[in-house]
């Protein structure tokens, strides 16, 4: 999936040494839902039936994978074409969602129509268990060498589910950090797992999207290796989140325990 290509690297003294890199595969993907063209997202192609599964899901379209059916994928000359079929939800609800799209973004606010809509309250989180920080540790531990195609591009973000110990159970990796989030909710769905339990470990920057994709589709503890956006801590609190950032081998930041 990743092509070998040619580069050159310049050092400060004007050295030259040629390269062949793999870059990261990056393509529009249009997700279409009821024959109804939705959103067109730039994506790593691979795992696009999770992806739609957990876009759906984080979307709201659907309730559980078990409501997305009929579900293809095409290469075409541009990218990649998913249509999928949804059941329970009205075609009317569906289309109406489609109408009142103002942006195509990879930023987890498609469908978001104006700014009353951002700050529409949370499903309060699940309780939950805290997670033990050396969990946190061994998982951290373990996602260099489960990150495939990071490894060979250096340009990847992913998103895995963690148990309670630590153990990744399920990764995804995409060249967007949502949409990596997006697949590993897909993934787990398609499963017929729940995130609830253990933790999610984002290797991206703790943003509003990220909290508020693993809060509705029933995360109940997210770890990020990067800091929080002020209103991803806000999100997280209200819901009941619980929050840990900054992760690192040596040490981890707790912002939010929302466990009892």
């Amino acid at each position: 999936m990743t092509k070998r290509m040619g580069a050159v690297a310049i050092a400060p003294d004007g050295t030259r040494t040629a390269l062949s890199r793999q870059w990261v595969p990056e393509a529009p993907v249009a997700l279409e839902f009821n024959g109804l063209a939705y959103a067109v997202m730039m994506a790593t192609p691979a795992n696009l039936a999770d992806f739609a599964t957990g876009f759906a899901l984080s979307e709201g379209l659907i309730a559980s994978a078990d409501d997305l059916g009929e579900l293809g994928i095409a290469e075409v000359a541009e990218g990649w074409i998913v249509r999928a079929t949804l059941a329970g939800l009205g075609i009317a609800q569906l289309t109406e969602r489609v109408r009142a799209r103002v942006a195509e973004s990879s930023c987890g606010l498609c469908g978001i129509e104006n700014l009353a809509a951002v700050a529409r309250p949370l499903p309060p989180v699940a309780p939950h268990a805290a997670i033990d920080p050396d969990a946190i540790f061994a998982a951290l531990e373990e996602l260099p060498e489960r990150q495939e195609l990071n490894r060979r591009t250096g340009a990847a973000h992913a998103a895995a589910w963690c148990t309670p110990s630590g153990r990744i159970a399920e990764l995804r990796e995409d060249v967007g950090r949502h949409n990596a989030l997006d697949k590993l909710i897909g993934a787990m769905a398609r499963a017929e797992w729940e995130l609830a339990g253990g933790f999610v470990l984002s290797t991206a920057r703790c943003s509003y999207e990220i909290v508020e994709k693993a809060v509705r589709c029933g995360a109940t503890t997210l770890v990020t290796v990067s800091l929080p956006t002020s209103l991803a801590v806000e999100r997280a609190h209200a819901a009941g989140l619980s929050l840990w950032v900054l992760a690192r081998k040596d040490s981890v930041t707790l912002v939010n325990d929302g466990s009892v």
